[in-house]
């Protein structure tokens, strides 16, 4: 049974494509642990990242923390953290664990830094503040963290992607048992969230940009990757395939063999306790 305030359908969610989301989509990048460890004064102790997915947001903290756990509660997604653990050497102060945001192992004020890349718009928020507020030293840091999509690159293909995904997300209200859907809470709510919880003395929110290299099959990927479209494929519909065999017609003449260099918007907010 999962802790009360989780649901099922944001867990399913990302059930399936494990590999492809871990192949496309965009390593955390190295200045969230600058930006947090120059808040927190020191070189933590543990850090916990929370709805971690393949490990791509935890990676990050290898060589910058004592003790890093990624905490996910899809089998499919940790399974592949891992997996990709296992092939790391001098990676046993790293740890991934079956878990709930708002239901940690940790104890009392052990922690020196939580964050949650691309994750917190999937958890009941007031539970998972609280418990964040638990756990985490007297100077600790939450910190939540998105990427705005599509990547910045070619507006023709920039809008290409979004029409595919907001496509995608049309044909699940559409179609779909709603109740049975995932629930996708407001990221622009996030810093709201943390104000309004009065658990943080200090609260704000800060923008980043991060460049990445892409080609046509990883471009593609990115779209495929993303949730709506793969719930699109596991309801057995059909009626995108079209769409996406025209999208990567377009990215592959765009890129045209070659590689680009793709910029990804972050926007961060963060607690301190």
């Amino acid at each position: 049974m999962i802790p009360e305030g989780n649901l099922q359908s944001n867990i399913e969610r990302f059930s399936g494509f494990a590999e492809l989301y871990d192949q496309h989509r965009p390593e955390a990048p190295e200045l969230v642990a600058d930006i947090l460890t120059a808040y927190l004064e020191k070189r933590p102790e543990l850090v916990l990242d929370l709805g971690c997915g393949t490990g791509l947001s935890t990676w990050i903290w290898r060589d910058r923390a004592e003790q890093i756990i990624g905490v996910e509660p899809n089998d499919d997604m940790r399974s592949k953290a891992e997996e990709k653990r296992r092939g790391i050497s001098g990676s046993d102060h790293v740890s991934f664990v079956s878990g709930y945001s708002n239901h940690l192992g940790a104890s009392d004020a052990s922690v020196d830094i939580i964050t949650c890349s691309q994750s917190f718009h999937w958890m009941e928020p007031v539970s998972t503040l609280n418990e964040a507020h638990r756990v985490l030293r007297r100077g600790g840091i939450f910190a939540a963290y998105d990427c705005d999509w599509p990547p910045v690159l070619s507006w023709e293909l920039e809008k290409a992607y979004m029409q595919l995904t907001g496509k995608a997300d049309e044909l699940i209200e559409q179609s779909a048992d709603q109740e049975k859907q995932a629930v996708k809470r407001n990221k622009n709510e996030h810093l709201s969230s943390l104000e309004q919880s009065g658990l943080f003395r200090y609260t704000r929110e800060i923008v980043f940009h991060n460049k990445e290299t892409c080609d046509a099959e990883r471009y593609v990927g990115l779209a495929l990757s993303q949730g709506g479209l793969q719930t699109v494929f596991k309801l057995g519909m059909t009626e995108l395939n079209p769409e996406i065999e025209s999208f990567r017609h377009q990215a592959r003449e765009y890129f045209n063999g070659e590689s680009k260099e793709i910029l990804f918007s972050y926007r961060m907010t963060l607690g301190i306790k």
